[in-house]
This record gives C-alpha cells, structure tokens and sequence, in this order.
C-alpha cells in the first residue's frame, strides 16, 4: 500500500516541482535588467533614468494581472493561466531583443509584467491552497535562485556574445518550453483541484471586513507603507549595483556582473536559512536584525575603502533583508489585527508593485542629476525609515473593528 500511495503522489510532486521550476523563471527577468541596463541605454540612446519608463509598464502589467487574478483562476483554472501567462512572459522577452526603438521595448513591458504577474499571483494562490506555509517559503527561495542566475546569463551575454539580446532570448526561450509543460500538465493541474464546496482557496480569506473599514486606520496605513519602501530598496540595490561599480567606481564589467549576483545569491541562501529559523526567533527579531544588517552594509557600500568591500556590502545587505519580506507579511496581523489583515494584505502586494518602480526610478532621476554614489546614501535613508517604520508599527495600539465581522473559516 505504501507503494502504491507513492505512486499515486508523483503528480502531486510534479506539480510542485513544476511550481518551483516556474518561480525560478520569474525571477529569472529581473536579474537580466540591472546588469544590461548600461548596454540597452547605450543601444538606444537613452538617458540613465529612462529605466522608470520600463519599470512603470511593467509595474502596471504585472498590477493588472494580479488584481484579476481570482476571477481568471476562477473562469480559465489555474493551468491555463499559467501556461498563458509564461507563453506572454516569453514572447514579451524576447520581443524586446527585435525592439527597433526604445518605446517598442517599453509598451513590450506591459505584456511581460502582465505575464509575471500572472504566475506570481497563481502559484502564490495555489500553493497557499493547496500546499500550505512550508512549501510556500521554499517557492520564493526559487524565484531567489531565478534572480541570481539572471545576472549571471546576462554577464555571459555581454562578455561573450558581446550584446544584452542574448540573455532576454535564453530566458525568454525558457519561459516558451515552461508555457509548453503546463500545456502538457493541464490535466494534472484540473484532477488536483478540489469541488468548489470544498476548495481550501476559500479558507484564504477569513474576514469579511469592509475595505473602506479597513482604510480609516493609521495602522494600516504604516503596514503599507513599509512594503513599500521595503520592496523598492531590494529592487533598486539589484537595479543600480552593476551601474554604479561600472559607471562610477570604475569596476571591470565581469566582475561587476559577479558583485551584482552576490546581492541575489547571499539573498536566497539567507530565505532559506530563515525559513528554518523563523519559528524560533519570531517576526520582530527576523525583521529587526534585518534591517540592522541592511544598514551596515550600506554604511560599507557608502565607505567604499577597496574594490572587493563592494560584494562585502552587498552581499551582507542580501542576507540581511531576505527574511523581511515573508516575516512582514506574516506579522501583518500582529500588526493590524485579524479583522483588518486581509484587506491590508491586498493593499501591502499593491503597494509592492508601486515601489518596484516609484524608488528605482527615483534613484535613477538623482543619480543622473547628482551622481550614481547617492545611490547607496539614497539606500542607507530608506533602511533608516523602514526601521523607525517599523517600530512604530510595533508599539502602537492595533485598530479595533467596530463591529464584529463574519467569520468565513480559520486557514
């Protein structure tokens, strides 16, 4: 019996493998943009801070997906979304590598962030579902390894084949073939779901608290906030590090390239290793010990003494932060309360999505104006203001709901 139960598991484990395979795959673009971005500005002709155009596409892409996710879950299933949201993703990337002018590359973004937003949403959604809270750690430690490996390819690109084309190809050629396995999997991915009556997406929500309830709360407010500014400082350290050491400390490109994969790689090393430790020292400590990290090695990256503290600094600031993101996330209802964390979780993933291009795009506007080193001062301020932030959210008082909501079911 125990074979057979096996057996009849392996298309669970497909799937879940398949999953982590896809998250890989997400992160995957992101590390391609900040090494290359020197040679597609170059490309085109463009001023340093045109990344933000790009960003804000992708941004509102990925936004849009994301807001649907629940009703295209609902009326496609999860495998067709999937498969459609990798095959765009794919087009999209490789789209980029043909784009005559830089406008064609930014109105191409919106197809990629509605793709990656997509995936993200649906797997999250998913394994939430279906797999539970340990798995859900090990699926964000694979977009860790997908956005360690995409400054890398690039790296090899611009090194070997002497252009920024060849690592949105390989990545977009990636996402095609994955695009392809869950066309071959839809099968597996409809027999795992569960009848409607019974779907555990259900549990996800446990409160049905008003929205506008929920917006009259400093407290929620200042949850937001901190996503915020948290998600824009890690997408800008990944954005800006490979400019900064090649533009302005004069850095050799691959060795630029290496110092810009340490940031991604001591990140996933560092999700792991709190993933293991989490439910020993708890939210608070994770996140506070993180950003305390996350200050010194900008201090470091600002000090700047020899050419190897560099991956020093960013390499302390990977470890440091990674366990922020999934600790904030799981403490928002210490910090807002039960009643009000579903709704606050919704507004923390929008809020995510606008500081991945409102703080890259803002450092790049001052770094053209008054130099690529306020990059690093720009990066000790914002840690500086998630940890007072953060603090304050702690001590004060959690809202209280005026009336006692419905309770749908406890996850």
């Amino acid at each position: 019996m125990k074979f057979f139960n096996k057996v009849k598991n392996y298309p669970r484990l497909g799937l879940i493998l398949l999953a982590f395979i896809a998250f890989v795959a997400l992160g995957l673009p992101d590390g391609l943009l900040g090494v290359g971005w020197p040679s597609i500005r170059n490309d085109f002709f463009i001023p340093l801070d045109a990344i933000g155009m790009l960003l804000f596409t992708s941004v509102a892409g990925y936004m849009t997906s994301s807001f649907l996710n629940g009703f295209l879950l609902s009326k496609v299933g999860v495998g067709r979304v999937l498969a459609a949201s990798c095959l765009l993703t794919g087009f999209a990337l490789i789209g980029y590598t043909f784009a005559p002018q830089w406008w064609v590359m930014v109105a191409l973004g919106v197809f990629a962030g509605l793709g990656a937003g997509a995936i993200d949403a649906g797997l999250n959604t998913y394994v939430a579902a279906h797999f539970g809270e340990g798995l859900m750690q090990w699926l964000h430690a694979s977009w860790g390894v997908g956005i360690t490996l995409g400054p890398i390819i690039m790296t090899l690109g611009l090194t070997n084949a002497d252009t920024w084309r060849f690592g949105y190809r390989v990545v977009g050629i990636f996402q095609i073939v994955l695009a392809v396995c869950f066309v071959l999997t839809l099968g597996m991915w409809r027999k795992n779901n569960q009848p409607v009556e019974s779907n555990p997406q259900k549990r996800l929500t446990e409160y049905k608290t008003p929205l506008g309830e929920t917006l009259r709360h400093p407290q929620v407010w200042l949850s937001v906030l901190l996503f915020f500014l948290y998600v824009g400082a890690e997408t800008s350290l990944g954005t800006w590090t490979y400019t900064l050491l090649t533009e302005s400390r004069g850095v050799d490109k691959a060795l630029a390239g290496f110092f810009a994969g340490s940031y991604w790689f001591t990140f996933t090393v560092g999700r792991i290793i709190a993933g293991l430790i989490a439910n020993k020292i708890g939210v608070n400590k994770l996140v506070k010990g993180g950003l305390m990290g996350a200050l010194l090695g900008a201090g470091l990256l600002i000090w700047n003494p020899f050419v190897l503290a560099n991956v020093i600094a960013v390499g302390i600031i990977g470890l440091s932060i990674a366990p922020i993101f999934p600790a904030m996330m799981s403490g928002t209802k210490i910090r807002v309360g039960d009643h009000f964390a579903g709704n606050t979780i919704g507004m923390q993933m929008t809020a995510t999505g606008l500081g991945t291009a409102v703080i890259p795009s803002l450092m790049g506007v001052l770094a053209r104006r008054v130099s690529l080193e306020i990059i690093p001062v720009f990066l000790l301020a914002v840690y500086a203001g998630l940890l007072g932030i953060y603090m304050l959210t702690i001590k004060v008082k959690k809202p209280e709901i005026s009336s006692t909501p419905v309770p749908i079911s406890r996850n």
